[in-house]
């Protein structure tokens, strides 16, 4: 009596056996890289949200003033004005001498000679100041002449109309001269009616 066949001796039906190795189970296909899963949000990076930048500073300092660039001017003093007239005044005493000594003795030239020499020394001034804003005795005291604008010297034809207008400074008795002593800005009738401040510059 056979127990088997001969090809399986122990009777009992040999199943076929696998291989070394499972066969792969059908998967989900794989996502392109950098695509998220179907059905899966999107995930957030790591880190925190970048903060908006913040916004620039004001530099520190005062506004700029218009004509000076840094700061208010210091108006010139009463005293100091006076004192640079003074000095001004004196470069016209020679030519004035000559003017008196021609008319007591008859010497026609010489009158002529210290009025050229006064007219002169009147424009020379007043190109002076108008293209550097000092005279011989601003330069002295230490104070110039300025547009309150701009800051810059007054030119020649407003120095002119300023050298004019002092005929309004002397009325009536003197006041406009005076008025320096008293004025927040310190100026002069013929000042205000030009727009010109006087500074000192020591």
């Amino acid at each position: 009596m056979s127990f088997g066949s001969p090809q399986n001796p122990y009777g009992q039906p040999q199943d076929p056996q696998q291989g070394y190795g499972q066969p792969q189970q059908p998967g989900y296909p794989q996502a392109p890289q950098g695509v998220p899963p179907q059905g899966m949000p999107p995930q957030p990076g790591y880190g925190y949200p970048q903060a908006p930048p913040v916004p620039q500073q004001a530099g520190y300092g005062y506004p700029q003033q218009p004509g000076y660039g840094y700061q208010q001017p210091q108006y010139a003093n009463w005293g100091m004005r006076v004192l640079s007239r003074i000095v001004d005044s004196l470069l016209y005493l020679v030519p004035y001498i000559l003017v008196i000594v021609g008319a007591k003795n008859g010497l026609s030239i010489l009158m002529i000679i210290g009025y050229l020499v006064m007219l002169g020394l009147f424009v020379w001034q007043v190109i002076q100041e108008g293209k550097t804003g000092q005279t011989v005795g601003k330069k002295v005291v230490g104070t110039r002449t300025l547009k309150e604008e701009t800051g810059q010297p007054l030119g020649g034809g407003m120095a002119f109309v300023r050298q004019l207008a002092h005929f309004i400074d002397g009325l009536p008795c003197y006041l406009g001269y005076l008025w320096p002593a008293w004025d927040s800005k310190r100026q002069t009738f013929s000042d205000k009616i030009c727009g010109a401040i006087v500074i000192r510059t020591k």
